[in-house]
């Protein structure tokens, strides 16, 4: 079977035509190197009867590098949905842990976050007891940690303005909360966006939210509607994210990618960036600079 290695480079480390040498030289009978951006990102294509029995090997050798990497089926590389996660995929921060801030419990909930990230406990309590925690907090303030904190991941602009200039649909789909995924969504170009709704009483949280709480399962639902809808092959489907919350959609996907992730998403997705940005997942479909926008 055909297979494309795709290795791409990041800020703090060039991707160089020595490192692309050195992987050549594990391939069996590799293509010449076609870079998709010079310094950057470069594809090589190989037959191979395994092709993630090869990525394995290569990775391993790459071990004490800062170089993503990835094994794809050749051909078709480009898709046509996005379903993306936005707390730490999309934007830098959980929003979440931010709130928490303005209260000064940000240790005592984000412990409660990293925990339901990492798979360790069921992420619908979880939310109902990190939301409880918030009760009484004020409108004013989530426009502030909006305005103050919320940092967009680079590359995440050039992601969905690229996909949506070639006819994907980008949709943000979170476990958090409207009011973020709302802003978000606008300021990066997202065509939709889904998340939970805070529940306020006289500008203040109510420590209450909205039923039926989006998790894990409604972001599977929410790629497959939103796949049926588009006529797409379930190949034709991207799906990004960092927690256990996650998880569903990246293994429902044609390509499910890990971003910067816990290890559960990590080793369980077909792709994995650990050190890059955003613009990663545009190499990861075969485009060249040339055709990235923004």
């Amino acid at each position: 079977m055909k297979y494309t290695l795709t290795l791409i480079g990041n800020s703090a480390t060039a991707l160089t035509e020595t490192l692309v040498a050195a992987a050549g030289s594990i391939l069996p009978s590799p293509s010449a190197p076609d870079w998709l951006a010079p310094g950057a990102a470069c594809d090589l294509h190989f037959e191979a009867e395994d092709g993630k029995s090869v990525e394995a090997t290569i990775r391993a050798r790459f071990s004490d590098t800062k170089i993503d990497l990835s094994v794809q089926v050749a051909g078709n590389r480009k898709k046509g949905l996005l379903v993306a996660d936005m707390d730490s995929t999309i934007i830098q921060q959980e929003c979440i842990d931010e709130l928490a801030a303005e209260l000064g419990i940000k240790d005592r909930i984000s412990a409660i976050t990293e925990r339901a990230m990492r798979g360790e406990i069921a992420f619908e309590p979880a939310l109902k007891e990190r939301v409880g925690l918030l009760k009484g907090l004020p409108l004013a303030s989530l426009e502030k940690v909006y305005a103050e904190r919320i940092v967009e991941t680079p590359g995440g602009r050039a992601l969905v303005s690229t996909m949506r200039a070639n006819g994907a649909t980008c949709a943000l789909v979170s476990g958090g909360f409207t009011f973020f995924t709302e802003r978000v969504a606008a300021a990066v170009g997202f065509n939709l966006n889904r998340a939970n709704t805070l529940i306020f009483a006289d500008g203040k949280l109510t420590g209450e939210v909205g039923e039926p709480i989006l998790g894990r399962y409604a972001k599977i639902e929410s790629l497959v509607n939103l796949r049926e809808e588009l006529k797409l092959t379930p190949h034709a489907t991207m799906a990004v994210g960092d927690g256990a919350n996650d998880l569903g959609m990246i293994e429902e996907a044609g390509l499910g990618v890990a971003f910067h992730a816990k290890p559960v998403v990590a080793e369980a997705a077909d792709a994995r960036i650990d050190h890059g940005d955003l613009t990663a997942l545009l190499y990861l479909q075969g485009y060249h600079r040339e055709e990235i926008r923004g």
